[in-house]
């Protein structure tokens, strides 16, 4: 029986220049591997880590009507930084995501995309059952913060581990299984909430279940992702050749098997610019200083247009006249949106560029949130809720495919923390600013705000964005 690299009907044109194994030859045998099954449970198993990603971040939103009703939280506070209030719960999450992306980015380029993710995954679990037993706004404000550290560098391993695990022409449809994936959540999320926040079982408040069910899944999705491969791309970038070779012929083997036909040959190899140890001060040197401009302006932009409406959907809709119970299940209902702005972007993912179904999706969400500040029926303000929702969730699944194309594999990792935490700074103030603009101005001026934000994402991505779907993470570096 044939072994897994002999399987293959010829050598790869890249093997016999540079050597099976190396950066070059990696990326072309990447690159042209068809569309399989098992590239899709690859994708799937990754998301798996993603889904308590946003399983933590979306229920910030629907745990804080609990937190305020034990006492340990109040909805709005007397000064713009009031430590109290939901906006320091808010900001405390985004602060630690802020440490994780910013400071906490390289590792993934220096130990491997497979290893970080699972310690960052650990992190996170062992935070979040902490934090769910505090008694204290102290203690919560500061559980919550080292938690949102661990899923910060998760957050950027993901993106840039199925970018690099996937063919060039799916990375867009994988991607967007990805963020379906990780945004079923959403809903899981709010229906918890809306179940256990309302209630104390066996004494023990409501939010503090949401909470440490999150914990206890991500330590059982853990033990799953342990067959994930390390990314070959990475690999060969760092030198070890042996162990990307071996991970590359069992990768081409599964798409062989999948496929049942030969693979086709790979394409003509690309050279990345140069092999060299990450750095910061190569943010700052062209291609990329533009790119990591625009996408420092656009990240921060659209997270608090994007978290200024998902943190705050049950508070909003309170606002509106609903009550308590009623804007649980009503968010709930919203929550189910999420998910399904993925699966309808998987059909035009790799069709139409990313930059352009951003900027769509941007305006649109600006035109829902400013009938939804004028409503105040429920049906009208679900539905405008579900819209909204939606348009938030497509424009996530191509930011997060679209920066990560940017960047070449040795600072991949680096890069997008990088400019992702510049996103954290913008969520970690939309709690203060949505908080200011509720008290002061109502649910208009909280759109008012989001438009603001919604406006600079169109500009910055519409104007300055390069085109990328189609093209090899190779041919984007050089």
């Amino acid at each position: 029986m044939s072994t897994p690299s002999t399987a293959l009907p010829f050598p790869t044109a890249a093997s016999t220049i540079r050597g099976a194994g190396s950066a070059a030859d990696i990326t072309a045998r990447m690159d042209r591997l068809p569309v399989t099954r098992s590239a899709w449970i690859l994708v799937l198993l990754i998301s798996l880590g993603g889904f308590f990603e946003i399983y933590d971040l979306v229920f910030t939103g629907y745990i804080a009507p609990g937190m305020v009703k034990s006492g340990l939280l109040s909805t709005t506070t007397a000064h713009f930084f009031g430590s109290q209030g939901i906006g320091a719960f808010i900001a405390a999450t985004f602060a630690g995501l802020f440490v994780g992306t910013f400071f906490l980015g390289f590792l993934p380029d220096k130990y491997g995309r497979r290893a970080i993710f699972t310690v960052s995954l650990l992190w996170y679990s062992v935070g979040s059952a902490i934090m769910a037993c505090q008694t204290s706004s102290e203690g919560l404000l500061l559980w919550r913060f080292l938690t949102g550290i661990g899923v910060g560098i998760e957050i950027v391993t993901i993106d840039s581990y199925i970018t690099e695990i996937v063919p060039q022409h799916m990375r867009g449809r994988a991607m967007a299984l990805n963020q379906a994936a990780m945004f079923m959540a959403a809903p899981s999320a709010a229906i918890l909430s809306w179940w256990l926040v309302p209630l104390s079982p066996y004494g023990i408040d409501g939010w503090r279940w949401v909470v440490a069910i999150g914990a206890v899944g991500a330590v059982l999705v853990w033990f799953i992702r342990r067959s994930v491969p390390e990314s070959p791309r990475w690999l060969a970038q760092k030198g070890r050749f042996a162990e990307a070779e071996a991970a590359m012929q069992r990768i081409e083997a599964r798409a062989q098997a999948d496929s049942g036909k030969p693979l086709p040959a790979p394409q003509a190899v690309v050279e990345d610019v140069r092999e060299e140890r990450a750095s910061y001060r190569e943010l700052w040197q062209q291609p990329y200083r533009s790119r990591f401009l625009m996408l420092v302006v656009f990240n921060f932009f659209q997270a608090i247009a994007y978290y200024g409406f998902a943190n705050w959907v049950p508070t909003l809709l309170i606002a509106q006249g609903i009550t308590v119970t009623k804007s649980l299940l009503y968010s709930f209902i919203i929550a189910f949106a999420s998910p399904i702005g993925p699966m309808l972007v998987m059909t035009v993912a790799d069709k139409i560029q990313r930059k352009w179904l951003i900027v769509g999706a941007a305006g649109a969400v600006v035109v829902f949130g400013i009938a939804f500040s004028q409503m105040k029926d429920p049906m009208p303000l679900t539905v405008l809720g579900i819209l909204i929702s939606l348009c938030g969730s497509m424009i996530s699944v191509n930011y997060h495919a679209y920066q990560t194309e940017l960047f070449p594999t040795r600072i991949r990792c680096l890069a997008v923390g990088v400019v992702y935490s510049s996103s954290r700074v913008g969520a970690m103030l939309s709690g203060f600013l949505i908080a200011f603009f509720l008290r002061d101005f109502g649910v208009t001026g909280v759109f008012a705000g989001i438009t603001c934000a919604m406006l600079a994402v169109m500009i910055s991505i519409g104007f300055f964005g390069p085109r990328t779907n189609g093209m090899r993470l190779e041919e984007l570096s050089r």
